[in-house]
């Protein structure tokens, strides 16, 4: 069963692990970024809503019709909440990083625009089965 999920989504599993990689270990400090107003708040929506994009390419490459509720579940939710207990462990399990509610906000900014984006350019393409 598991390595059905690792064929059909092996670019988002990568992606999450990445993000989780990023968010538990310290992150070195880069000056120049300092000068771009709430950097830290772009980083996360587009961290995130890059996560959402990458799973919606997954499942439209590997299913024939789109079932709204599992691109839902999987596509917004599920990184929504994976987000959450990021945070969570941020603010818990670690020592370097902090866990903030305007990052979880900023997570799920970025992934509600993905979810958004993907639905307006399947309607364009006429591809909507339920």
């Amino acid at each position: 069963m598991e390595t059905k999920y690792i064929c059909k989504y092996p670019l988002a599993l990568f992606t999450a692990c990445v993000i989780i990689c990023l968010s538990l270990f310290p992150i070195p400090d880069i000056p120049h970024a300092q000068d771009v107003p709430f950097i830290d708040k772009w980083t996360h929506m587009v961290m995130y809503g890059g996560f959402c994009l990458v799973i919606w390419y997954e499942y439209l490459r590997t299913h024939e019709s789109i079932h709204v509720g599992k691109i839902t579940l999987f596509g917004w939710l599920c990184p929504i909440v994976m987000s959450g207990l990021l945070e969570l462990a941020q603010e818990h399990l670690t020592t370097c990083r902090s866990g903030e509610w305007l990052d979880l906000l900023a997570n799920a900014t970025g992934a509600t625009v993905a979810y958004v984006l993907g639905w307006f350019l399947l309607k364009k393409m006429g591809s909507i089965k339920k």
